[in-house]
């Protein structure tokens, strides 16, 4: 056991329930697609780290999917409550320093999660900000519930309404590089991910037309 640990919050790759703003354009198979390839991006970043790592899916344990690491389902009626509990399970297992991450993040990488932990050497809690106003990464040395608790999720001021908070209780939190997650047709096709995966690109073409067919 490390005194470390990365928690990884992964949505079962289920047809139309994943990237579902993304669906809203180009169809439930073509976010199908985008979303199992950004699934497969975090298990790489993931891959090298040699500190534990714990898997939480959404619904269902998928044992292909990071086969050498702890996996279970996520507990919870909302985000907030899901990933405290995931927190609250890690820290009860006497890990020191917890960071959490998502698997919608095309840019993500080993980096980003190693210098989260790293963060936490001098913060309480440590932020990984998203483009949208949230968060891709969150991290802490103790657990802190008020995080995760009637907080905006999914809206654009998430980020700030919970750093206005944690300033307030003098609690010091540390950020990392912004990065831009993929939610709507708009985020996707301006990303590197995108445009450097052609066979992504042609599945994603086709996908569309048949979407924008069948909507007619």
């Amino acid at each position: 056991m490390t005194d470390a640990l990365v928690i990884v919050f992964v949505k079962n790759i289920k047809l139309g329930t994943v990237k579902t703003r993304l669906a809203k354009t180009i169809g439930d198979f073509g976010a199908f697609e985008v979303y199992s390839e950004l699934v497969k991006i975090t298990e790489k970043a993931t891959d090298a780290l040699t500190m534990d790592k714990r898997i939480y899916f959404s619904n269902a344990v998928v044992e292909s999917k990071w086969q050498n690491d702890f996996k279970t389902v996520q507990n919870g009626k909302d985000l907030g409550e899901r990933m405290m509990n995931a927190f609250k399970e890690g820290f009860d297992a006497g890990y020191k320093k917890i960071v959490l991450i998502g698997s919608d993040l095309p840019d993500i990488n080993s980096t980003h999660i190693t210098s989260g932990l790293k963060a936490l050497e001098t913060n309480d809690v440590v932020f990984g900000p998203a483009e949208d106003g949230g968060y891709y990464l969150v991290g802490l040395s103790k657990l802190n519930t008020d995080i995760f608790t009637d907080k905006p999720w999914s809206q654009p001021n998430l980020l700030e309404v919970t750093l206005q908070e944690l300033h307030s209780k003098h609690i010091s939190v540390g950020t990392l590089a912004v990065l831009n997650d993929i939610d709507t047709y708009d985020d996707l096709i301006v990303s590197d991910f995108y445009k450097s995966n052609l066979k992504l690109q042609e599945k994603i073409v086709t996908q569309k037309a048949d979407f924008l067919f069948q909507e007619k």
